[in-house]
């Protein structure tokens, strides 16, 4: 048996720490004197605090170690399919990292060569176009901006269902329309459309007309980027909102390799501010 100091010693955990662990039901002690209240761990979870210290490394959490621990089912099964999601985690945060790095490096470049750290918005390409009136199918409705992810998966399966169920012609990919310029307690008021040739039940005009357009290659996170340049754009040049802001999804963010392959079309209808008197 080794006294809690020795055990703390060996595996370089604090007293404090075991202690806690205890208390969290995560590692006990073999024994405690009744008397003193010393505690004593067995030889055998030196290896147990090893295994705790490794899985804190990968950063799981002390809850998730305790469910892998105390798992009724074979542990190597759940441990592998836990590292397994840890690993891509991890990965994930290493391309976050690499393109922050090639972030920091285009803005290091640009102070050096005396220029603005926002100067990469002069190289957002605004055009203004006309956009033809399409039929809609859609589904509109407030959205909390935690819960967008699963409500594009649901509102455009749902459309896509009602395609197939009617059989119509999709004439565009699939966009989403921001009716409201701030979220409110209830959430952003939001048209999630596909647009098709077909005028049926559940389809509405849309006449966008005058539009700023900005062609994005790259992660959706781009995209406030996009929108500060468009009202740049028009308040220079004399334009003011005139419809909903909406987005083109041009590629499924499912069916690409990285977020870099995706391709989001931003447009933003304008008409010409009148003329001041």
């Amino acid at each position: 048996m080794l006294s809690i100091g020795e055990f703390s010693n060996i595996c370089k955990v604090s007293t404090k720490t075991l202690r806690y662990y205890a208390e969290i039901g995560l590692i006990l002690p073999q024994e405690i004197n009744p008397e003193n209240g010393y505690r004593y761990y067995a030889i055998e979870q030196l290896e147990t605090m090893l295994f705790i210290n490794r899985l804190k490394a990968y950063n799981f959490s002390l809850d998730e170690i305790k469910t892998i621990l105390q798992a009724e089912e074979p542990q190597e099964e759940i441990l592998c399919a836990a590292l397994i999601g840890k690993k891509k985690e991890m990965e994930k945060e290493i391309l976050e990292s690499r393109k922050m790095l090639h972030q920091l490096d285009d803005d290091i470049t640009n102070l050096k060569q005396g220029k603005s750290i926002m100067s990469y918005l002069d190289n957002i390409d605004v055009q203004l176009v006309e956009v033809p009136m399409m039929y809609l199918l859609s589904i509109r409705k407030m959205v909390q901006e935690c819960d967008f992810p699963n409500e594009y998966r649901l509102c455009f399966g749902s459309l896509l269902q009602k395609v197939q169920s009617e059989h119509l012609t999709i004439i565009a990919p699939p966009m989403v329309l921001f009716h409201s310029a701030e979220f409110s307690p209830f959430g952003l008021d939001t048209e999630f459309a596909i647009p098709v040739k077909e005028y049926v039940t559940g389809t509405r005009d849309f006449t966008p007309g005058l539009c700023l357009k900005t062609v994005v290659h790259g992660a959706y996170s781009n995209l406030s980027s996009v929108y500060t340049r468009q009202r740049e754009w028009a308040e220079k040049e004399g334009y003011e909102c005139n419809n909903a802001l909406y987005e083109v999804y041009v590629n499924d963010p499912s069916q690409v390799i990285s977020e870099n392959d995706l391709i989001t079309e931003v447009y933003y209808p304008v008409k010409k501010k009148a003329a001041r008197g």
